[in-house]
């Protein structure tokens, strides 16, 4: 169906407010100009003029906030500390609650993952408050012939976050396939697992993540208030063993030493998500998660999966770059 275009002659004041809505759904909610010119009726050209107009009205001002600079400095710096393709990083929020961080965080992932999917992709996506949100500000245009992979299992009690949830709301806003990971996050015993990958239908997801375009994943630190034992997933006395045995990281449900590699627990044999030796073999890998206390289980997670794009707040880059000057 046809779009209708508005009329070529128009009031000054509806000029004005067509204007003002083109550069608000230019610039603040993140649509292209096409998309902006197929909303309000008119063509490209027309979109062009229009935020050129409202520029050189000072309607539209735009600045680099002060600190910007030094998140850029920090970004280059953890190019060359950790090998990173690309880092991306955001000034930390004045609120420094964990749900500020990951909403500053978020925010830059979703605009990332915007501007870097592409059609045919097969995309790999973990969990967490970052990548949660993320989805506010996730607005892709329409690709084809995307496939979105749940990478763990889902949450019978659900408090803030739920990878299944996460996985059906990114696949939906992308218009992609959606292949869920239709399992508890944690069973009982290692047969368990087996049986739900052999007999259940799950293999399917062990396969694609075997050729994963994109890898999407964040993690956690273990601690008082690490999120696994928040929500309920572990036990304190369970973070207390996993403390003893040298854990620092909580990748996936995959818990991780300094180093990278696994610590000595049941917890990680009876997990329900994909192998991080499998996610390490995704083309490109993005790991997304803020907060000076996390950047020790960053850099335990970059040292195990690898990492091609880092997406954090300042406080974890200079504390990554610490800990890189101390290694």
């Amino acid at each position: 169906m046809a779009r209708l275009r508005r009329e070529t002659h128009i009031s000054y004041s509806d000029a004005a407010s067509i204007r003002l809505r083109a550069a608000w759904l230019y610039y603040n909610q993140g649509l292209t100009q096409k998309d902006v010119a197929e909303k309000l009726g008119v063509s490209r050209s027309t979109v062009i003029r229009m935020l050129d107009e409202a520029m050189k009205r000072s309607e539209v001002q735009i600045w680099i906030s002060e600190g910007v600079d030094a998140c850029v400095e920090l970004a280059i710096g953890l190019e060359k500390a950790y090998g990173l393709d690309e880092a991306v990083v955001v000034p930390a929020p004045r609120d420094g609650s964990a749900d500020a961080l990951a909403g500053a965080v978020g925010l830059a992932l979703g605009r990332f993952l915007s501007d870097v999917i592409q059609d045919e992709m097969t995309i790999g996506v973990g969990w967490g408050r970052t990548m949660t949100a993320s989805l506010a500000s996730f607005r892709p245009p329409r690709r084809e012939n995307c496939k979105v992979v749940s990478l763990l299992g889902g949450i019978v009690a659900v408090h803030q976050t739920n990878p299944i949830d996460f996985t059906w709301r990114f696949a939906g806003q992308l218009g992609a396939e959606c292949f869920m990971f239709l399992a508890p996050l944690l069973v009982d015993t290692v047969a368990t697992k087996r049986a739900l990958i052999d007999k259940c239908g799950l293999n399917t997801i062990y396969d694609l993540a075997e050729n994963l375009d994109l890898a999407v994943v964040s993690c956690g630190d273990i601690g008082p208030h690490s999120t696994s034992l928040s929500e309920g997933f572990i036990s304190k006395t369970e973070l207390e063993r996993l403390i003893a045995s040298g854990c620092v990281c909580d990748t996936m449900f995959n818990f991780l030493d300094e180093a990278g590699r696994s610590v000595d627990t049941a917890l990680n044999d009876r997990v329900m998500s994909v192998d991080l030796d499998t996610l390490k073999k995704a083309k490109h890998i993005v790991l997304s998660s803020g907060g000076a206390h996390r950047a020790t289980a960053i850099r335990a997670t970059i040292r195990r999966i690898g990492c091609n794009t880092l997406i954090t707040d300042e406080t974890a880059a200079k504390e990554l770059l610490r800990l890189a000057e101390g290694a």
